[in-house]
């Protein structure tokens, strides 16, 4: 489900289970693969992204009505604080977004100091007003960290899939490129500040996010 590889300082972590919905599996081997970064010792920084023509599509909406459905609320509220974990990351970290990326999967492109899309295939997309799931706190303090004013309207109350190009346009992303750019560049981007003292890194998001860090650690529900 999860590829983890390093090259040099950077980790590459590579979702690769299809759309990458996220279930208790897909949760259990990303939280794995975070927890070997951050045991890591030295330069580091993390690049996150998918394979094929998804970066994720979110929630297992299949599974939480079927093997899920003992857990309802509580595996929400997890997906709610590994997305928490990713924006308050000790290291700098990057989506390289290969591909669609809606809901919990756009999210999670949020969650990241930095996001890189591919600009000729894919979209961003919050579809939470067509699928008829309200935002849970965590997920809407989250949102609003990163995008702001008419962005922030538009993303959440239209549904609007958002290609490369725009979301670059919009502020979404930092950068909207040719596929196989997308990598590359996001490897390189985080390269460059790979070594940057852990400890401080960690304290400056929690003085830039404190508030949302907060309320995602406590998972509440719509």
């Amino acid at each position: 489900m999860i590829d983890l590889q390093r090259q040099g300082s950077v980790f590459v972590l590579t979702m690769q289970s299809g759309e990458n919905r996220f279930n208790r599996p897909f949760l259990n081997a990303l939280t794995a693969a975070l927890d070997e970064v951050e045991a890591s010792t030295g330069p580091a920084a993390l690049v996150t992204t998918g394979s094929e023509k998804f970066f994720s599509n979110g929630l297992d909406l299949t599974w939480l009505m079927g093997d899920g459905v003992t857990e309802g609320g509580a595996f929400i509220s997890d997906v709610i604080r590994m997305l928490g974990r990713v924006l308050g990351f000790p290291v700098p970290t990057v989506a390289a977004i290969n591909g669609h990326a809606f809901a919990g999967g756009g999210m999670l492109a949020l969650a990241h100091d930095f996001r890189i899309m591919r600009v000729d295939r894919g979209f961003f997309c919050l579809p939470e007003v067509d699928i008829k799931l309200p935002l849970a706190p965590g997920m809407s303090a989250l949102i609003k960290t990163r995008l702001s004013g008419a962005v922030l309207r538009d993303a959440v109350l239209t549904g609007a899939r958002i290609g490369g190009a725009e979301a670059h346009e919009r502020g979404i992303v930092d950068a909207a490129l040719p596929a196989d750019e997308v990598l590359p560049t996001a490897i390189a981007r985080v390269a460059a500040l790979a070594d940057k003292d852990r400890t401080t890194y960690a304290a400056l998001k929690r003085g830039l996010y404190g508030e949302t860090l907060a309320i995602m650690q406590r998972g509440e529900l719509p």
